[in-house]
């Protein structure tokens, strides 16, 4: 299976846009205690036994810079995270 098919799996197992990363977030947080995730960051998320890297950095940056674009209840899901930028 190609990487993009891959992804297209991963994404519609754990939901839409951005869903991988939320729970990517939340692994980052509850293992290092911060939101402050390093650009070059890659999580790792499990799905049916097989690990998928999430670049949770890269992620972030993006949301970062898109923020106006983003959709209330996205930005509400970010912020409940603790992510300033998106309150």
């Amino acid at each position: 299976m190609s990487a993009a098919l891959e992804w297209r799996a991963l994404r519609a197992l754990l939901g839409p846009s951005s869903g991988a990363q939320r729970p990517c977030m939340r692994k980052y947080k509850t293992r290092t205690g911060s939101v402050t995730v390093p650009r070059t960051h890659v999580e790792t998320v499990v799905v049916d036994g097989q690990e998928h890297a999430v670049k949770l950095g890269v992620f972030l940056s993006n949301t970062k810079s898109r923020r106006g674009k983003l959709a209330a209840d996205k930005r509400q899901q970010l912020a409940a995270l603790g992510l300033d930028c998106a309150a």
